[in-house]
């Protein structure tokens, strides 16, 4: 990490996503603030690079825990940008409720399911209000992404929910290197080096994963760099999530 130039980076983004909103004639951002550093982070970029009165954040409760959202107002309230709660938890109970009428399914069939519909439902709640702001406000607002690099190598994300967005800041950063540029960008210390977690499933990302960010990326920097064990597992996950990343598509 001794060469990573977190000041060089943010500068370098800043200026890809003002170029980026110029060329397509762009107002506003708006991302999913979940209370963890990665959103944090992009949202910090995005008041950076396009000041606070064009970024919206939101809070998306489903059956959450309220630390989340405390610590997403941690963030709104040190780059002053808007926060917005909207909580999915009734959307969620209801959908659950119509799924009955398919039949009496087990926890261990539906639990993938219910893990993956809640990214989903969030992710279509950022696509509605975009839209709806982009009216309000008239000037053309997208979905930014919080992904990085270590979560998408893996394929830890949901296809069709946080795979999904319009411009992605911080997708070619490890985490290490993502905490660098929060530290640069004095993302709050309760939300930079909070344990990472999906703010769902009641478990930390490395627990779900079976393995550490840190041995991710020094994986995909020299394989041989990890135990065989570890390298064999990341190599399963990147290997059997690559399906999410391209749609087949017949040509004639």
């Amino acid at each position: 990490m001794k060469d990573f130039n977190a000041e060089k980076e943010v500068n370098n983004i800043v200026k890809f996503i003002r170029d980026y909103y110029k060329e397509n004639n762009l107002g506003g951002a708006i991302l999913g603030i979940s209370g963890g550093k990665d959103s944090g982070i992009v949202a910090a970029l995005l008041v950076k690079a396009l000041g606070r009165e064009n970024v919206i954040g939101v809070t998306m409760p489903c059956h959450s825990q309220n630390e989340d959202k405390t610590d997403a107002k941690l963030v709104s309230d040190y780059y002053g940008f808007k926060l917005i709660n909207f909580d999915l938890t009734s959307t969620y109970d209801i959908f659950k409720e119509e799924l009955k009428k398919l039949g009496n399914f087990n926890e261990t069939e539906l639990k993938d399911s219910d893990i993956n519909i809640k990214p989903r439902l969030r992710m279509l709640t950022l696509y509605y209000l975009a839209a709806m702001y982009s009216k309000i406000y008239h000037k053309t607002y997208i979905v930014a992404g919080t992904s990085n690099k270590c979560e998408l190598y893996v394929g830890y994300f949901t296809k069709g929910g946080d795979s999904v967005s319009d411009i992605s800041p911080i997708a070619d950063y490890t985490v290490d290197e993502v905490i660098e540029i929060g530290k640069y960008l004095n993302v709050p210390k309760k939300v930079l080096y909070k344990t990472p977690s999906d703010g769902l499933s009641g478990m930390s990302d490395e627990e779900k994963l079976g393995v550490t960010y840190k041995d991710i990326a020094s994986y995909m920097n020299n394989p041989l760099s990890v135990e065989i064990e570890t390298r064999n597992k990341i190599k399963h996950m990147h290997e059997v999530n690559l399906h999410k990343f391209n749609t087949p598509t017949f040509s004639r």
